[in-house]
């Protein structure tokens, strides 16, 4: 299994990285986003990406940067309010977006990740969100129809890895994460340890390494999105 540790994130990214892709990334704000995996890809210089993540960051970090370099053609997200360069290249008709309640993009993924094609969710009934997807009615409520999401790669940030690419999250880290890691036809974990097999407890481990090709130990940076502090006077 050893052929899964990748050495940098540049090494972990070779031969995935092409135009027109579809990548899922996982994080919620700044927490738990793979910011070195993310940088590799800015680097890479693929363009038309299709990016599927709860959020985009903030203006200089996280997918962030692929905004700032032109590189994200389109956005499947819940969530976008922190980045003003997005709400920059939405509103002059520069980027594609498609909002997706945060729930139902959690279940498209995990769904995309189980061979589950699509589900009906009482989510979104009577808006925007709904237009023009099929709907069913189930003893006697409206539903839905959502798409299961199957990306062609997946980025994803954990705590600690093993060499078969078993994967913990640390706290709120374990948010999107899991869920990316299942719905990419090929999944990188950038992680900030490696440890022997058999080092982790089997009930502890949150995605089991069949979901995970590819692993690169990094140095976090932990930035705040937003630093609230007590000033007392």
């Amino acid at each position: 299994m050893s052929d899964k540790v990748f050495t940098t994130p540049k090494e972990a990214l070779q031969g995935l990285a092409q135009d027109g892709m579809t990548v899922a990334v996982g994080g919620f704000g700044l927490c738990g986003i793979p910011e070195q995996l993310i940088i590799a890809l800015r680097d890479s210089g693929v363009t038309n990406l299709t990016a599927v993540s709860n959020n985009a960051g903030v203006d200089d970090w996280g997918l962030g940067l692929l905004l700032q370099s032109r590189q994200i053609k389109r956005m499947v997200s819940s969530y976008v309010g922190e980045n003003a360069e997005f709400e920059r290249q939405f509103i002059s008709g520069e980027l594609e977006l498609e909002f997706t309640p945060q729930g139902t993009l959690a279940e498209r993924m995990r769904a995309g990740g189980s061979g589950i094609p699509g589900f009906y969710t009482r989510t979104g009934v009577g808006t925007i969100v709904a237009e023009g997807k099929p709907h069913m009615d189930f003893d006697g409520s409206t539903f839905v129809m959502e798409r299961g999401i199957v990306a062609d790669i997946s980025l994803v940030k954990a705590w600690k890895a093993d060499p078969s690419g078993n994967l913990v999250f640390r706290r709120t880290a374990r948010n999107f994460n899991p869920l990316v890691a299942m719905c990419g036809q090929m999944t990188i974990a950038e992680v900030e340890e490696i440890v022997p097999l058999g080092a982790l407890d089997p009930d502890q481990v949150h995605t089991p390494g069949i979901f995970v090709d590819r692993i690169v130990m990094t140095e976090s940076e932990k930035r705040i999105e937003q630093r609230t502090v007590n000033n007392p006077s």
